[in-house]
Parts: structure tokens; C-alpha cells; sequence
């Protein structure tokens, strides 16, 4: 009998569950947006040239900047439900949407903040210390799931092992591996923001859909976790049963 076959065994029920959370994750992003009327394959000619050019950059920034807030805020501000995030998130978006593009760009790194607090917060409710410095890893991580507007499901896939080519990376090594990804998603969300009148709701739709998305990606990304640690199985056979279920699923 198989690794995976015994996950089958034990968990199905929790496999399944999962697999429900991750199909599920972007849909509602998706018919946010689309209500807005803002097709997505065209978000990222919004832009000017020059805050293109500069995405990448300003995203590994942004990422550093929420590692030490969020790190640091974790002694003062406790975790907050995921639906306090989602609002809190929600009207920063708004807000940075409202001034067109220069007061999104400010507001890039207190979202990025935000959702990496949300992500620390759920990694702690799966009984992992978003301290120790694998599960910062893990944290960022999750940042490279392909994001609400993005149909590549291999690509989202390919997240949820990411530690296994990581194992003894600097958490700055780690954000630069994440950055390109996350970039395009920021960079999606910069230009929805920039919708002429739109800019605030734009900016709040956003924000909405990214942080519902990446909190329930979070909750695959460490339910397999804790899945693999109390079966005692591989974590590849944990993920290789969630794909059996998401075939399944069609």
C-alpha cells in the first residue's frame, strides 16, 4: 500500500475538505472583479512603463517590510479573525485606491503586512510557530500561489511544496524566489486601482479578493502541513493525495 493511499485511508474526509477550500479560493475574487467590469489579462497594461519596470523590485521590498512588521507586531497585536483581516484589508484597499496610483503604491506594504499577518495567524491556529524560521519560510511561501486572476492551477499546485527545494534557504533567499510571482500579483492590483473613478472600489474589490484568496490558501498550505505531521506521512504523499482529489473533482 502506497503513502498516498494510506492518506487516502486516514484523512480522506480532510483531503476532500481541502480540496473543496482550494477549488474554491479564487471564484469569488474572480466574480468580484468581473462585477467591476475589469478583464484581467489586460490589468497590467494600466501601468506606466516605469512602475513596471519597477515591480519586482518594490514587491521584494514591500515583503521585507511586512517580515519585520509582522514579526514584530506579533508580541503587541494579537491574530485577528479571518474576517477582521479580510475588512481591514478590504478598506486599506479602498483607500489606497482613491488617490489613483501614488497613494496605491503606499499602501502596497501595509496590505503586504496584513496578509502576511493573516498568514502567520493561520499557521498558528495549525499548530506551527510563525517564529521559528522554517515557518517564516512557509509563510512566504504561500505568496507564490498563483493569486485570484490566474488560471495556471499547475502553477498554484507547485506552491504547496516549495519547502522541499528550500530546505536551508535564507528567508531573503525565499523572497526573492517569491517576488517575481507576487510581483504580478501586486501588479494586478496596482492597476485595477488606477481605474479612473473606479480607484477606490477597485482598490477594496482587490484587497478583497487577495486577502479572502490568499488566507484560504494559506489553510491548504498548512492544513497539509499538520495533515503530514499527525499521519506521520510524507508531506509529497499529503500533497499527491490532494491531487488525486482535485482530478476527482474535475
Amino acid at each position: 500500500m502506497t503513502g498516498t493511499e494510506l492518506v487516502a485511508i486516514d484523512s480522506s474526509a480532510e483531503i476532500a475538505a481541502l480540496a473543496r477550500r482550494y477549488r474554491a479560493a479564487g471564484g469569488l475574487g474572480l466574480q468580484v472583479l468581473n462585477v467591476l467590469g475589469t478583464q484581467a489579462e489586460n490589468l497590467l497594461e494600466r501601468l506606466p512603463d516605469r512602475v513596471k519596470d519597477r515591480l519586482e523590485s518594490a514587491t521584494e521590498r514591500a515583503l521585507e517590510t511586512a517580515l519585520r512588521a509582522a514579526a514584530g507586531s506579533r508580541g503587541v497585536v494579537p491574530d485577528q479573525k479571518g474576517w477582521l483581516n479580510t475588512a481591514l484589508a478590504t478598506a486599506m484597499g479602498a483607500a489606497g485606491g482613491a488617490g489613483g496610483l501614488p497613494s496605491a503604491l503606499a499602501e502596497l506594504p501595509v496590505t503586504t503586512t496584513v496578509l502576511l499577518r493573516a498568514i502567520q495567524g493561520i499557521a498558528a491556529e495549525h499548530g506551527f510557530d510563525p517564529d521559528l524560521p522554517e515557518i517564516r519560510r512557509e509563510c512566504l511561501a504561500v505568496f507564490a500561489a498563483a493569486g485570484p486572476l490566474d488560471h495556471d492551477n499547475g502553477a498554484e499546485m507547485a506552491f504547496l511544496s516549495a519547502r522541499v527545494t528550500l530546505t536551508g534557504a535564507t528567508v531573503h533567499a525565499m523572497i526573492r524566489r517569491v517576488s517575481p510571482r507576487f510581483a504580478t500579483v501586486l501588479g494586478q492590483k496596482l492597476a485595477a486601482q488606477t481605474v479612473p473613478v473606479l480607484g477606490a472600489a477597485m482598490g477594496a474589490a482587490t484587497n478583497y479578493a487577495y486577502t479572502s484568496y490568499y488566507q484560504q490558501m494559506a489553510q491548504v498550505h498548512f492544513g497539509l502541513m499538520r495533515l503530514a505531521r499527525d499521519t506521520g506521512q510524507e508531506r509529497e504523499a499529503v500533497i499527491a493525495a490532494l491531487r488525486s482529489e482535485m482530478a476527482r473533482l474535475g
